[in-house]
């Protein structure tokens, strides 16, 4: 049953949208602009990088506070957090409060690696960021660190628990973005990252 509340309490926190806040302080409805995804990214294209920033950092600590709670609670069942961090990635998703529309997953999957070690987010987050510019594709930033962060886990002594839970979570990130990369594979131009980056950083048309 903790393994159930745990996901549960993950689930519920995760559910919280900061996206959809920010975006009707700013009367924009970002369920219906630009990708029509309450996340980070759609946030930063619709709203600007502040806007982005700051739904990603809450988002990453929904996660990980989720985390945290839950193992405060069940504290014999070692993987009580990470389960919570899962629960929020499901949350955030399929947010309840919001018509089970939300995001895609990312950055409450970043409060999970935050969550199990600190020191695996900057290995994980400048690994896929080069790899994401070296091949000019944004969805390759979210496979890649789904592929990653299990794999340090089991590299660095994870137990089988904690390995079942981060295979999980880095699945469960690949499913969602199935669609980001059936857009890839079309050559879609949302997914070209360089494209985007100059025009947003050196604010050329």
């Amino acid at each position: 049953m903790n393994v159930f509340f745990s996901i549960v309490i993950g689930y519920f926190l995760g559910s919280l949208s900061p996206a959809s806040l920010l975006g009707r302080r700013k009367h924009v409805d970002l369920s219906e602009n630009g990708t029509g995804n309450l996340g980070a990214t759609n946030t930063l294209v619709v709203l600007g990088w502040r806007s982005g920033a700051a739904v990603m950092v809450f988002d990453i600590l929904k996660s990980f506070f989720s985390g945290k709670l839950a193992q405060l609670l069940f504290p014999n069942l070692r993987v009580a957090g990470m389960l919570a961090c899962v629960g929020a990635m499901l949350g955030h998703c399929f947010p309840v409060f919001h018509h089970f529309k939300g995001g895609k997953g990312l950055a409450a999957f970043g409060g999970l690696v935050v969550y199990y070690r600190l020191w695996f987010v900057p290995v994980v987050l400048f690994s896929a960021l080069g790899l994401m510019i070296l091949l000019d594709c944004a969805v390759a930033f979210p496979l890649f660190v789904g592929v990653l962060f299990p794999v340090m886990v089991i590299l660095f002594g994870g137990t089988w628990q904690e390995i079942a839970v981060a295979v999980l979570a880095g699945g469960l990130l690949l499913l969602l973005h199935i669609g980001n990369v059936k857009k890839a594979l079309a050559g879609d131009s949302s997914m070209h990252v360089r494209a985007f980056l100059k025009k947003r950083l050196f604010h050329k048309n």
